[in-house]
């Protein structure tokens, strides 16, 4: 009776294997060059034990032996020269053209990797740490590409080689031949068997290795901490304990490849031993040459056969990383159902009845919100650490997309908008400030902003008050920032950041803490700017210092997900609630909590 679970597994196996497949069709000319290749490769394995037949007849024949009307002297080492040159054509053009073909399927795969990381929605990356998915296209695809094309090649280099010995051998003597054939059956038993171990051990194997990546990545981006806190052995701690997993993981698959190994050549050889007993036995009137040329072709045979089950790991592998691959890629992308393009918006942002909770939990995180900022204005959120400020903020340009309630702009649904052009309309600063290992002028002309003129970019610069700093650097503007601008302070960076805002020059402009880096002289010079700046745009700041907001034209004051207080910052003081309490605090939320 079949076995469900076994069934299951091949025809997942063979699904993925296909879809892998798939990836190998853009080079269908150089893999069927590598084919032939193969192919020419394989087809001159026989001719060796062929060549013995002619060689061990002709020794008996004495001095006066030919080779094919030529004087065997001469004709069988030009024989064995043409048949080198002959196999050595097949292996460069097998082995050339297939790893043309693995180069490609790589670069493919990590390119649509990487492509799909840019269009996966944020609740995606919230719940998937960097090192697993960085893992994906540096060590999944190397994985893959052993199924892909390296296993292949051995598939069909060795196949081709087991067919033509076959081929040769069932001429010479079918009977003996059937006596090999027998061992088939239980070298297939032998492969599924261990085909379902090298997949289940491989994925731990991988998940193994993204625990790795991500504690080397975790430890060198954030070195300042661990030096700062002695965190040096906690770092060495958890590195050695994900390593020595992976190590275990791996050691583990080995050794169940190195069992399978011998026991599949001890059966091979098994039958290599009845058959040597039984020609032998059965020598009949075949010649001495006969003899040898059988068995020396017969004596092929074990290595092709060793190699093509051994491929087996590979391909599963393969498989498991290719699993892991496709389901990253058959993640919903982000939602983009608009159809709404605007050359330029004014800026008028209407939020009603809105509510709100992250995917996957039952906790609101805001709850029936309504306000409306007229084009011009300038609106701050102010409230204690996890009242929802910068999470309302992230709605705005979509960053995560709200079920209840409505957030229009200009009129207009943000879903209806399609999200480049939504995104287009919103300049965005905060406290956690993305820079780029690149030159300063490239990190503030970055993206849609990339080409502007040189003049703008300066102009940017001096309005961010940054071009104090940045002319002291050794190149000024082309200087690099390093990973992260960590060649730079926090309030320089942060005035970079700024100065992208103001190149972007959007209708609508969304300052999360955006001058919570500064030193008091800086953000008095940030402030004039922004000044500037958000005359005739829309600005929402969300800020906790007095000074960045006491000349908001509306301030409303959050509270665990609910707005319960708003007005100008007098009419606030007066009311003498939330907000004259958070005034007599300065503002000054708990430490080491986010807004």
């Amino acid at each position: 009776m079949p076995n469900p679970l076994n069934e299951s597994f091949m025809q997942s196996s063979v699904r993925i294997y296909l879809r892998l497949l798939g990836y190998v069709k853009p080079y269908w000319i150089p893999f069927s060059i590598s084919i032939l290749g193969f192919t020419i490769f394989a087809s001159s394995q026989p001719a060796m034990a062929w060549m013995l037949k002619y060689f061990v007849d002709g020794l008996n024949a004495g001095a006066g032996a030919e080779f094919f009307g030529i004087p065997l002297l001469w004709g069988f080492p030009a024989f064995i020269i043409l048949v080198a040159f002959y196999q050595g054509v097949g292996s460069f053009l097998g082995n050339f053209y297939i790893a043309k073909v693995s180069l490609g399927v790589v670069h493919d795969l990590r390119t649509a990797l990487f492509n799909n990381f840019l269009t996966l929605p944020n609740q995606y990356f919230d719940n998937h740490n960097s090192g697993h998915l960085v893992s994906r296209v540096t060590f999944n695809v190397t994985m893959v590409t052993g199924a892909a094309t390296d296993a292949i090649k051995v598939v069909f280099r060795e196949g081709m080689t087991v067919i033509f010995l076959f081929a040769y051998l069932l001429w010479m003597n079918w009977k003996l031949t059937l006596v090999l054939l027998a061992i088939l059956p239980v070298i297939g038993l032998m492969v599924t068997s261990t085909s379902k171990k090298f997949r289940k051990q491989s994925k731990k194997i991988q998940a193994a290795m993204g625990d790795v990546t991500h504690v080397t990545s975790e430890t060198i981006s954030g070195y300042r901490v661990v030096r700062s806190y002695g965190g040096e052995q906690y770092e060495i701690d958890r590195f050695n304990r994900a390593s020595e997993e992976n190590r275990q993981r791996g050691l583990k698959m080995t050794r169940t490849g190195a069992v399978f190994t011998p026991t599949l050549q001890l059966v091979t050889y098994g039958a290599m031993a009845v058959i040597m007993f039984l020609v032998l036995f059965l020598r009949g009137d075949a010649t001495a040459g006969d003899l040898v040329s059988y068995i020396t072709a017969a004596g092929l045979l074990p290595k092709p056969i060793r190699q093509l089950s051994e491929v087996s790991a590979n391909i599963q592998k393969g498989i498991a990383a290719a699993e892991s691959i496709f389901e990253q890629l058959d993640e919903d992308q982000e939602t983009d159902l608009g159809v709404i393009e605007r050359e330029r918006v004014s800026g008028r942002v209407e939020v009603r009845n809105l509510s709100f909770n992250y995917p996957g939990t039952d906790k609101s995180v805001l709850q029936d919100i309504d306000f409306v900022i007229e084009p011009g204005q300038m609106v701050a959120l102010v409230g204690r650490s996890g009242s929802g400020k910068s999470t309302l903020a992230s709605l705005i340009p979509r960053f995560y997309n709200h079920s209840q309630g409505q957030i229009l702009i200009d009129g207009v649904p943000v879903e209806d908008y399609r999200l480049p052009n939504l995104r287009r309309h919103i300049a965005l600063v905060t406290q956690h400030v993305t820079l780029f290992n690149d030159t300063v002028a490239n990190n503030i002309a970055y993206g849609d902003l990339a080409g502007a003129p040189r003049a703008d970019i300066e102009a940017a610069a001096e309005a961010a008050y940054a071009s104090e700093f940045v002319n002291m650097l050794p190149k000024g503007l082309d200087t690099l920032v390093g990973e992260n601008g960590v060649l730079l302070s926090g309030g320089q960076r942060q005035r970079l950041a700024i100065a992208r805002a103001l190149l972007k020059d959007a209708p609508l402009l969304i300052l999360d803490e955006a001058t919570s880096a500064l030193d008091t002289e800086s953000e008095r010079h940030i402030q004039k700017a922004l000044d500037r700046v958000m005359q005739g745009r829309t600005t929402l700041v969300i800020a906790h210092r007095l000074s960045t907001i006491e000349k908001a034209d509306i301030i409303m004051v959050m509270d665990q997900g609910r707005i319960v207080e708003r007005g100008s910052h007098r009419e606030l003081l007066e009311q003498n609630g939330y907000y004259a309490r958070l005034h007599s605090m300065q503002f000054q939320d708990e430490p080491g909590q986010a807004s």
